[in-house]
């Protein structure tokens, strides 16, 4: 299996069809975190086929996609720290 790195992919979707669809398809990638935010755990191919499929939804003129490579350490969502509630337990899933 190809080395994974953990990211936090967030985004800021001008159109709520777009939303959607950007939503749907991070689903299948990696964790909601928050209403626009996922922690993802992705290998350089998994990470390529989301960037070139977020690529081919997003209206580059109005829309975001971010992307923080948060280094190859699948535990660091248990450094995150909140304020208000706290997030829930990440399951141990293998994504896409």
């Amino acid at each position: 299996m190809a080395a994974q790195r953990s990211f936090i992919v967030s985004y800021d979707i001008a159109d709520p069809k777009r939303l959607r669809r950007i939503a749907r398809l991070l689903e299948g990638y990696g964790y909601r975190l928050q209403e626009s935010v996922f922690y993802c755990q992705l290998s350089e191919l998994m990470k390529n086929r989301l960037m070139t499929a977020l690529a081919e939804l997003v209206n580059h003129h109005e829309d975001q996609c971010l992307l923080v490579d948060l280094g190859p350490n699948p535990e660091v969502f248990q450094s995150f720290e909140t304020i208000g509630k706290p997030i829930a337990p990440i399951p141990k899933v293998i994504f896409v």
